[in-house]
């Protein structure tokens, strides 16, 4: 999807999302810039994926669907596995785009308890027997609704601790957090982001995960003052 005109500015989704989350920022941002919202492989209206992909197979895809398009130094506004997807994307194509702007951003591998250990092993033991009862019962309920393929590719993804791609971003950096979003809260993602990506800002705002369409007008504001901002 694409509409308006100006400078380029390319929308993310999260996963399990689609281009239509980011309805709000499109219609807003389309008055000022050339906007693009793709759904993102095995998302959306977009194909079925024929691997499981990798956060670097969907950065390859970025980067092809980016010269496909033909955008210009991209201003990028990722939210949650998008965010992941730009930040290692960015971290290996610094002049891919200009400026990046991430909302409710995943990518940090946190330590693992004892009683998620526990778990695991569990699941493991129960798998070898009972393979069916093991992926009804465990995991999240995002995890459950998968598809084998996509389980795979779920694996992969959240297992990757993005924090030495944060590290190499030199793009001028926006992080905005919904203050009640419980699946990257703010104090944990939002400050480690924050002191990784050099130069970075963060703005915690009302809302939780999806705070940018919980809250549009605000949210737009926030970002429209950035993105115009010398």
């Amino acid at each position: 999807m694409t509409a308006g005109g100006g400078k380029d500015v390319l929308l993310l989704h999260g996963y399990l999302s689609s281009k239509e989350s980011f309805y709000y920022q499109t219609k807003f941002l389309s008055g000022s810039f050339k906007v693009t919202v793709p759904d993102m492989p095995g998302f959306g209206a977009s194909s079925p994926l024929d691997k499981a992909y990798s956060v670097g197979d969907y950065c390859r895809w970025l980067d092809g669907f980016i010269k496909y398009c033909k955008l210009d130094r991209p201003h990028i506004i990722a939210h949650s596995f998008g965010a992941r997807v730009a930040l290692k994307y960015l971290s290996e194509n610094p002049q891919g785009a200009d400026k990046l702007i991430i909302t409710g951003g995943a990518g940090i591998v946190k330590a693992r308890s004892p009683q998620y250990m526990r778990r695991v092993k569990a699941y493991r033991r129960i798998k070898k027997i009972f393979p069916k009862f093991a992926e009804k019962h465990f995991g999240s309920k995002e995890y459950r609704t998968l598809s084998p393929l996509m389980r795979e590719s779920y694996k992969k993804i959240v297992n990757e601790d993005l924090k030495y791609c944060a590290k190499g971003v030199k793009n001028r950096t926006l992080l905005i957090y919904g203050r009640d979003d419980t699946v990257t809260p703010p104090n944990e993602e939002g400050l480690i982001f924050n002191g990784i990506i050099s130069g970075s800002r963060l703005i915690i705002t009302d809302g939780g995960h999806f705070c940018f369409s919980e809250y549009p007008e605000a949210f737009n504001k926030i970002i429209y003052e950035f993105l115009t901002e010398n």
